[in-house]
């Protein structure tokens, strides 16, 4: 590492502390509220609560407590208190804001502070932007606005950065292991798709994913499903309930907001190598900051990712390599547009198929189960091979009379080559039954959200009105193949020539579109928060019969979607809420009779309390809800099509808890109680429960720094029993995993090592073999084995 490098990096790091609150200016009385703190935290507080810019170095701050500080106070009266008794002082600088430093130190200007690289800016934060630590205050993936959590009438969680590198999962799915509500085992070791089954119900089309406040237009009818890599992700925020009010045909259990990393103002950069078991070798790289000669109006981002390696299944590999630039235009604090791009190429797409739960689940059919790394595919014809590309904008300008305009856009198209063979069904007492699976699929879409924001007061009230119209169009074409292949032995499995004869080929054609206008109103009136808005929509799909040439299957309507909402709050920090949202999704499949199925309608009732201790430092949160399903459908494993069932009606406890328990303990806990039925179903299937939802799930991790520059993480995973089938004839075991990372600061042995960090990590801890979740008595899912993996990061 060079000397001068190093040097540099020994410098005193700098933050900029700038907040965005109306209270800008320092000589203003405000409301503060600090708990006693180290100084740093307790500095970055201040500059939150009260809009003023403060510099500061860290290496100084950090090391300083700060007392509690209440009251209406100026800033300058704050940092004296936060300072007493430190050595410190504050000083105002020029253009506005304080600089704290040594008592004898000479007054600064920010000009005259070094030219260091910054590595954490601690940011005033917003609904889009980094977080420190495991816990964010504000999201827009219920509102599109940018909204105190605490204030938001619904269930919401918000998985951090941190949390994903300190966790390193290899997929969506994964990263939502420790949130409350989701069941992330739908498909076991998979990570070919992202399943996000959420409230109870199992979801096949991805209808609720969002990146960047739009929806990701994957199409669960076909093998056109996209994925985005958790690398390139800032942060994920869940959504429980029903939310078509903002995104039109969703599905009923919330939806899950990916924000991609944005160009920032400060120069970072960041490099990572990983290596892993079964042959696991990944890098990354990040950097981002101010375009040179640009004049700080124009800021950029490229992160990019690769990598190859074994799965848990025999003959089977993953790999993938995906680059995420962006650009930003910023002239001054009303106008931004910032411009996107994603290039993601999977020449590997890992495993994806089950096994019996005669020989999974139970060993009621050999006499043993078969392992988890047992192949019932073939090498001879196996392949899953998706491309996938996406440009857009975010555009937004806010006038002088406080009217905003956002325009954001997205064109996506995607490639997939899958060659597959399967089981079904048994052929013999150790053999199955296969048959062949194959496609070529394109994908292209676009979509476009146009809103309006108008802030303004009635009385007492304050107003935050939305208004809004945004188009979905989506358009799978290829061919699907299908044909006979050779059976199977569990026991004595043989490999080669699987495919029996010609292959049946079948035209693909599936169109999507809609049209929705909406309106939202966000009342602040004294301690209540009121949400309550509404949404029309136009929909239309065209799917092409299966075998048919230029015979479509249409369906066409228009629903309206409604929600409300209101939240207290208590000066304690306790927030009570209720509310009642609607969700609906219109269907591209078809039943056993070829006939295009109703779309899916649903309703809830949620009512819940949120706790927000003084000082800001995590929250609380329990809900209890009832959510009902019509026209649900369920898919005839082995077949194209779908059968109508009824009626599905759920109801459940979510608890969830995000602390930072002093300077070296975070905390993260959840349980959820779920108690799904079948109300209306044909088949006698009324009254019981659907597969794959467990009754109980529940998780702990924690992070505690041991000593400056080390840390480790600990969590436990436990997943309840769930039924197998419909009829719950048959229950997957309950089982409970263990998880392990740790960090270590390199700069510990000296200080050319700054910026640079090892971690460790261990999924599964135990390695316990489990099956996940069962999709019927014929596919069961077995989950992952441990995986350990060690990551070098450098950052400068």
């Amino acid at each position: 590492m060079p000397h001068s490098l190093t040097a540099r990096l020994g410098q005193v790091a700098t933050a900029v502390l700038v907040a965005t609150a109306a209270c800008a200016q320092s000589a203003t009385p405000v409301a503060i509220d600090i708990a006693a703190q180290p100084l740093d935290k307790a500095l970055g507080a201040l500059a939150r609560q009260s809009g003023v810019r403060i510099v500061f170095s860290t290496d100084l701050a950090e090391t300083r407590n700060g007392q509690a500080l209440t009251g209406t106070l100026t800033v300058q009266q704050a940092l004296d208190r936060l300072l007493a008794g430190s050595g410190l002082v504050a000083r105002p600088l020029g253009g506005g804001g304080y600089t704290v430093g040594p008592a004898g130190s000479p007054p600064a200007d920010s000009a005259a502070l070094p030219k260091v690289t910054v590595t954490a800016s601690h940011l005033a934060e917003t609904a889009t932007s980094s977080v420190a630590g495991y816990f964010a205050r504000r999201t827009a993936s219920v509102t599109k606005t940018d909204t105190p959590i605490i204030e938001v009438p619904q269930s919401v969680s918000v998985v951090t950065r941190q949390q994903i590198d300190d966790q390193r999962p290899a997929s969506l799915t994964e990263a939502l292991e420790y949130a409350p509500g989701v069941f992330t085992g739908q498909v076991g070791a998979t990570n070919r798709y992202d399943y996000v089954p959420l409230r109870g119900f199992i979801e096949t089309s991805t209808d609720n994913t969002v990146l960047d406040g739009l929806k990701i237009l994957s199409d669960g009818g076909s093998y056109s499903s996209m994925q985005v890599e958790p690398y390139l992700v800032e942060r994920i925020d869940v959504y429980r309930g029903p939310s078509s009010v903002l995104f039109g045909r969703n599905a009923p259990g919330g939806l899950v907001a990916m924000t991609s990393k944005r160009p920032t103002p400060e120069p970072y950069r960041q490099v990572e190598v990983t290596l892993g078991s079964q042959q696991r070798r990944q890098a990354g790289f990040d950097v981002a900051g101010p375009v040179a000669e640009a004049g700080g109006a124009w800021s950029y981002r490229l992160t990019g990712m690769g990598r190859d390696g074994e799965t848990l299944v025999d003959h089977v590999r993953e790999s993938r390599y995906a680059v995420a630039p962006s650009l930003q235009y910023e002239p001054d604090g009303r106008t931004r547009l910032l411009l996107q791009a994603y290039w993601q190429n999977d020449p590997e797409g890992g495993y994806h198929g089950g096994l019996p739960a005669e020989v999974t689940v139970t060993t009621a059919r050999t006499g043993q189960r078969v392992p988890r790394s047992f192949f019932e595919g073939d090498p001879d014809y196996n392949a899953f091979k998706r491309k996938q590309r996406m440009v857009g904008y975010q555009f937004e300008h806010t006038f002088d009379n406080q009217w905003t305009v956002r325009q954001n856009f997205r064109y996506l198209e995607s490639s997939v080559h899958l060659e597959q063979v399967y089981a079904y069904g048994w052929a013999g007492p150790t053999t199955l039954n296969r048959y062949v699976s194959g496609a070529d699929e394109s994908l292209r879409g676009w979509t476009v959200d146009n809103q309006a924001q108008r802030e303004f007061s009635t009385g007492a009230a304050r107003h935050t009105l939305l208004a809004g119209v945004d188009y979905q169009h989506r358009n799978v074409t290829g061919a699907w193949y299908s044909g006979s292949a050779t059976p199977i032995d569990v026991l004595a499995p043989v490999y080669g020539n699987p495919v029996v004869g010609s292959l049946y080929t079948a035209q693909v054609d599936r169109r999507l579109v809609q049209t929705g206008l909406y309106a939202q109103d966000q009342v602040a009136w004294d301690r209540w928060r009121f949400t309550v808005g509404g949404r029309q929509d136009w929909s239309r799909t065209d799917s092409l019969k299966y075998g048919a040439t230029d015979d479509y299957l249409r369906w066409s309507g228009n629903k309206f979607s409604a929600r409300a909402g209101a939240v207290y709050l208590f000066d304690s920090g306790f927030a009570p809420y209720a509310s009642y949202s609607e969700s609906f999704n219109p269907s591209g499949f078809t039943d056993t009779a070829g006939q295009v199925l109703e779309p899916t309608e649903s309703r809830q009732v949620e009512v819940g309390l949120k706790y927000e201790p003084a000082g800001g430092y995590g929250m609380a949160s329990v809900a209890l809800y009832d959510l009902v399903q019509d026209h649900v459908a369920t898919r005839v494993l082995g077949t194209p099509n779908y059968e109508p069932v009824g009626k599905v009606r759920s109801r459940g406890l979510e608890a969830e808890a995000r602390l930072q328990l002093g300077r070296n303990l975070a905390l993260l806990g959840s349980y959820t109680l779920t108690d799904a039925e079948y109300v209306r179903a044909a088949d006698g299937q009324q009254g019981k429960t659907p597969y794959q939802v467990p009754r109980q799930m529940a998780s702990v991790w924690t992070d505690y720094t041991v000593l400056a520059g080390v840390s480790v993480g600990a969590g436990v995973r436990h997943v309840g029993s769930s039924w197998a089938d419909n009829d719950n004839t048959l229950k997957v075991p309950a089982y409970t995993l263990a998880d392990l990372a740790v960090r270590i600061d390199l700069a510990l042995f000296g200080r050319d090592w700054r910026g640079a960090n090892l971690r460790f990590n261990v999924k599964n801890v135990a390695d316990k073999t489990y099956v996940a979740s069962c999709a019927s008595l014929g596919y069961c899912y077995y989950g992952d084995a441990r995986r350990v993996s060690a990551t070098l990061d450098y950052q400068w």
